[in-house]
C-alpha cells in the first residue's frame, strides 16, 4: 500500500472564523462556538477527488478530540486544475482550543494525496 502524500499545488486554507456565545442550542458547559470557513484550492496539474478529513482539536483543559472520517461536509468533492472548494463548519466548546485538519483524497492516476490545514486557535474572548 502506497503513502499519502503532498500534492504540489494544492492547498487548504481557514477563510474566516467566527465566534458565538450562548444561546439555547448550546450545551451550558460548552457556550461557546466558532464557526470555521475553509477553502481547497488545486492548483496542481491534476484532478484530485477529496474522500475524507482528520482533525485533532487540543483544549486548553488538556482534554483533545479527533475527528476523522469520509467526505467533507457530506461531500466528495472532484477538483479540477484551477478549481476550489469552500465549505464550513463548527465546533463547540468550554474552553480555548487550537484546531489542525488535514483533508485526504487521491488524483487522477489514483495515486493518494493529501494536503494539510496550518493550525488555528480558537479563543474565548474575555469577559
Amino acid at each position: 500500500m502506497s503513502a499519502s502524500v503532498a500534492l504540489p499545488g494544492l492547498t487548504a486554507r481557514l477563510d474566516k472564523l467566527v465566534y458565538h456565545h450562548g444561546g439555547m442550542s448550546l450545551p451550558e458547559d460548552k457556550p461557546h462556538a466558532f464557526v470555521y470557513f475553509i477553502t481547497i484550492e488545486n492548483a496542481s496539474d491534476r484532478t484530485i477527488t477529496l474522500l475524507g478529513r482528520k482533525w485533532v482539536i487540543q483544549h486548553a483543559d488538556d482534554t483533545h478530540l479527533v475527528v476523522e472520517g469520509d467526505k467533507i461536509v457530506g461531500e466528495t468533492p472532484r477538483l479540477p486544475p484551477g478549481e476550489h472548494f469552500s465549505y464550513n463548519s463548527y465546533h463547540v466548546t468550554g474552553v480555548d482550543a487550537r484546531a489542525a485538519g488535514c483533508f485526504h483524497g487521491i488524483d487522477e492516476l489514483g495515486n493518494k494525496i493529501h494536503v494539510l490545514l496550518a493550525p488555528f486557535d480558537m479563543r474565548v474572548p474575555a469577559t
